[in-house]
């Protein structure tokens, strides 16, 4: 199928791809990899005519990646050969591109109505903007007592203790971390660096905080993970020494 050439400016490769598939209104899943090469290498062709070759570098490494699976799927398979759909991979930068382009699409209309919108800057005087009027506590309780507004207070109370959750009131409020494990694994790094047999336990009773304490043995477990620190026990039970790798 052919198509007429329309040169727009597309953002990369996988813009032009992506409007290629909706184009040819086509399940993104299930790409007509032939098909869509095609169009693409009449595009490229298109664009070359008008643009210089280093602007199209990222164009021609997509075109070499076309034509790899459209080969790829043109080799004729074994009968109980499974392999992995060549595509997938394609697929997969298409749909976190489509969803990147239409988030940014969203956040150009926002800037867009934001534009619109125009803010007066305050002239209310500071005398009325002051202004508090005058209570008369005689007149707000009336025939109130005391005894009666302390009754409804009570009252409020002990409503407000039965509204409340037995559990979640008692939870505590998330705070941000006063110790990163990252800036633990640096401090290590360096107070280690070239030592051998470093007592394990010392290490963390020497820490001035439970917090602490934790976020150092997670940045050990970290520095073991990477390489950094090398750790010995001889028998079970028995103390657990660091060593520092050179």
């Amino acid at each position: 199928m052919k198509i007429d050439i329309k040169l727009d400016a597309f953002e990369g490769p996988l813009d032009l791809l992506l409007h290629l598939i909706e184009k040819n209104k086509v399940n993104i899943y299930d790409i007509p990899i032939v098909e869509i090469t095609n169009q693409y290498m009449e595009y490229l062709a298109a664009m070359e005519q008008d643009s210089p070759l280093e602007s199209l570098s990222e164009f021609l490494v997509m075109a070499a990646t076309l034509l790899r699976i459209k080969s790829k799927m043109l080799l004729p398979k074994e009968e109980k050969e499974e392999e992995e759909d060549p595509r997938e991979e394609l697929v997969q930068r298409l749909m976190e591109y489509k969803m990147y382009k239409y988030a940014a699409g969203e956040l150009k209309d926002l800037s867009v109505d934001a534009e619109k919108v125009f803010y007066k800057s305050e002239t209310v005087p500071q005398e009325i903007k002051n202004y508090e009027e005058p209570i008369c506590p005689e007149e707000i309780v009336g025939d109130v007592t005391l005894e009666q507004l302390n009754r409804v207070f009570q009252m409020v109370m002990r409503r407000k203790k039965d509204r409340e959750d037995p559990v979640r009131s008692k939870f505590g409020k998330i705070q941000k971390e006063k110790y990163k494990v990252e800036d633990r694994m640096k401090e290590i790094r360096q107070q280690i660096r070239g030592l051998k047999k470093i007592n394990f336990r010392t290490l963390l009773d020497i820490q001035p905080a439970k917090e602490m304490v934790i976020v150092t043995f997670l940045a050990v477990l970290e520095l073991m993970k990477i390489g950094q620190v090398t750790v010995s026990q001889q028998n079970n039970f028995d103390e657990i020494y660091l060593d520092a790798v050179e």
